[in-house]
């Protein structure tokens, strides 16, 4: 029968956890669907992959057409009709469609990390409006205890057992819970209308009060190999860093001649001839420089991989120092402890045995310490959320 109750329990539980976490991805996929930014980068996105294309077109087609004639005798007036195509060397076609590969994977790569960033916006604002929610919570129990006070001290002292000191020093308790309330609830209204905007204005509501099951921090070298495997960002400018190794070959095939064929009429009425024209373009100024600004910008592209590999690597040492050491923090909170001891300090008040001023003083202190760990627990939230923003 124990061994029902508790499995029953611990299903309940993660039955709960996932709900949680389910509600704000539910949010978050609303938001990717609607936010306008997204639709505008999905937008650029595919002009910026019809650009790389495009820059691979054929030359336009060229016809020309020419008439010469004289004064007196029309049929030796002479024509000339030219139809000519122009292209690249068949090469620079296959090279340039290889680097066009590789800058829309970039393409993609950064429209991913927009994305990414846009949802870890948005889920903060989410664990924002949890830790709004809890203090909410917290305060709505401290105004309830409040009231209850300035009653029982209303009481009292129309009894004669407490005076008006003790009585107005429990109503003015109340009054700053009441502003406490006001100031809570104009920052969820705000974060709430934040959350809307992001979500194109669509409608959207947000009741939630816990927090997401979070994954253990197990070592530095794993979370390190795991992000290094899936940032947006690295992925992004290595995308870029190869295509920037492609163009290098791009340009050196620029050096190979221009082709071009045609078709030529020309001569006179009942005296035409038919011909084919064959020709072609020796780059020797167009393509000057362009392999050696290639090989700088694929130097550049390889510097940047690697300063964006040590920046992210810097962040993630960061974020995994102070998320550890916030879950320590953490752990020294016994909340249960602090719940209690408020019950036990309202029933001495009003049995009697403390003060007012000594029930304020300890009661100030424990408020305190339940609003500086909600405050541990929502940074560690965030700053967990960054750790693993490339799963959103």
């Amino acid at each position: 029968m124990k061994t029902l109750t508790i499995s029953i329990v611990l299903l309940c539980c993660f039955g709960s956890m996932e709900a949680q976490t389910n509600y704000i991805e539910r949010i978050l996929r609303d938001i990717e669907q609607n936010n306008k930014e997204l639709q505008a980068g999905e937008q650029n996105l595919s002009a910026q992959k019809m650009g790389t294309k495009i820059e691979n077109n054929l030359a336009n087609p060229e016809v020309s057409y020419s008439y010469q004639y004289g004064k007196d005798d029309l049929e030796a007036n002479q024509s000339e009709l030219n139809v000519t195509q122009g292209f690249d060397f068949p090469t620079l076609y296959a090279s340039r469609n290889k680097y066009g590969k590789l800058q829309n994977e970039a393409y993609e790569k950064r429209f991913g990390m927009m994305r990414r960033d846009v949802l870890l916006k948005a889920k903060e604002l989410c664990l924002e409006m949890i830790r709004l929610n809890q203090q909410k919570n917290l305060l709505d129990s401290r105004k309830k205890n409040a009231e209850e006070l300035v009653a029982f001290y209303e009481k009292r002292l129309q009894t004669g057992d407490a005076n008006v000191l003790e009585t107005n020093k429990v109503k003015l308790e109340l009054m700053a819970v009441n502003t406490e309330v006001a100031e809570n609830d104009a920052a969820f209204r705000t974060a709430l209308q934040s959350l809307l905007a992001m979500n194109g204005n669509m409608p959207l509501t947000f009741d939630e009060a816990e927090y997401p099951l979070l994954p253990e921090l197990t070592s530095f070298e794993q979370l390190r190999d795991e992000v290094f495997s899936t940032d947006y960002e690295l992925q992004s400018v290595s995308a870029e860093k190869e295509a920037a190794r492609k163009m290098i070959t791009v340009s050196k095939n620029g050096w190979l001649p221009g082709l071009q064929v045609g078709y030529r009429r020309s001569g006179s009425i009942g005296d035409e001839i038919h011909g084919f024209i064959v020709g072609g373009s020796i780059p020797l100024f167009e393509n000057r420089g362009k392999v050696k600004k290639a090989k700088a910008e694929s130097l550049s592209a390889d510097l940047q991989q690697q300063n964006v590999a040590l920046r992210i690597e810097a962040e993630l040492h960061s974020q995994f120092n102070e998320a550890q050491q916030l879950k320590k923090s953490m752990e020294t909170y016994d909340l249960l402890l602090m719940k209690n001891t408020l019950d036990y300090l309202k029933q001495a008040l009003m049995a009697g045995q403390i003060s007012v001023i000594e029930y304020f003083t300890e009661v100030e202190s424990i408020y305190q310490n339940q609003q500086k760990y909600m405050d541990l627990e929502n940074r560690y939230q965030k700053v967990m959320a960054q750790l693993y923003k490339n799963s959103l």
